[in-house]
């Protein structure tokens, strides 16, 4: 990959994760403002599920997954 492509790549990786992390943070907010019940349950469970994608996310693009060079 040319590295002007991977530098765009890389940012647009980073800015999904930045999106990803608001999002479970502005449900924790949401959920923590209501009652418990489902719609908090639902809210929670969908935090948890942005965090872990962007766990996912940054362990797929680490530097200990990339092809080596020949």
């Amino acid at each position: 990959m040319a590295p002007h492509i991977l530098v765009h790549v890389t940012m647009k990786l980073h800015d999904t994760q930045q999106k990803w992390k608001k999002m479970a943070k502005d449900a924790r907010e949401k959920a923590e403002k209501l009652p418990p019940g489902p719609e908090r349950e639902a809210l929670m469970k969908e935090a948890r599920q942005l965090d872990t994608a962007v766990h996912m996310d940054e362990w797929a693009s680490s530097a200990g997954l990339r092809s080596p060079k020949s």
